[in-house]
């Protein structure tokens, strides 16, 4: 690519900290070439943090697994981690099929945050935030919710859904911010997180 920063960009070995795919799309449509590792990580946070707090405690909890990737100037690691608040109650992924539809039930005909929280960088320079997106769902009957719990199995989705799925096409009724941000990946934001990392990394 002519694009300057996509040129500065090849200087770096970029590592995606997550198995999500929706994350993996979302970095490959943005132009990027990376490679996917993963580590395990206890995603247990102090009691205390809310919202895009919380996200980003975790995000970063997910970076610092990489202390040996990000001791090399030349590697960006990137990890990210999103979850749904609902009147500052943390929803998280569900356990199985009942906790799904709890969680389902519990935020139909309602507005709630989704945040995701980002960690960018090496030991010599990196960034965290986190980006706040509103959802608000129709009023769905307990057929629907059934129906795309056992169609879609969304185990491995904060709040027990997907924005870009079925339950997106005929559940959320309205999405205040970026809706890439609830399928994972507020990507407007890695986009310029990215252009500062190479900006400072390469001085």
């Amino acid at each position: 690519m002519s694009y300057s920063f996509y040129k500065r960009l090849e200087k770096f070995k970029i590592i995606l900290g997550s198995q999500s795919p929706r994350r993996a799309q979302l970095l490959s449509d943005l132009g990027l070439n990376f490679a996917i590792e993963v580590r395990p990580v206890d995603e247990s946070v102090p009691v205390k943090l809310k919202g895009g707090k919380a996200a980003v405690c975790i995000a970063e909890m997910k970076w610092n697994s990489f202390k040996k990737e990000c001791a090399l100037k030349n590697q960006l690691v990137i990890t990210a981690d999103t979850i749904v608040s609902l009147n500052n109650e943390l929803i998280g992924k569900p356990l199985d099929d009942d906790d799904a539809f709890q969680m389902l039930r519990k935020l139909s005909g309602k507005v709630h945050e989704v945040y995701t929280g980002v960690r960018i960088g090496n030991s010599f320079y990196a960034e965290s935030f986190a980006v706040k997106t509103e959802v608000l769902f129709k009023q769905m009957s307990e057929e629907e919710i059934t129906y795309y719990i056992k169609e879609f199995k969304p185990f491995d989705k904060a709040g027990a859904y997907g924005a870009q799925d079925w339950i997106g096409l005929t559940a959320v009724e309205k999405i205040n911010g970026s809706f890439f941000n609830v399928m994972g990946l507020p990507v407007k934001e890695v986009y310029e997180s990215l252009i500062r990392c190479c900006d400072k990394l390469l001085k």
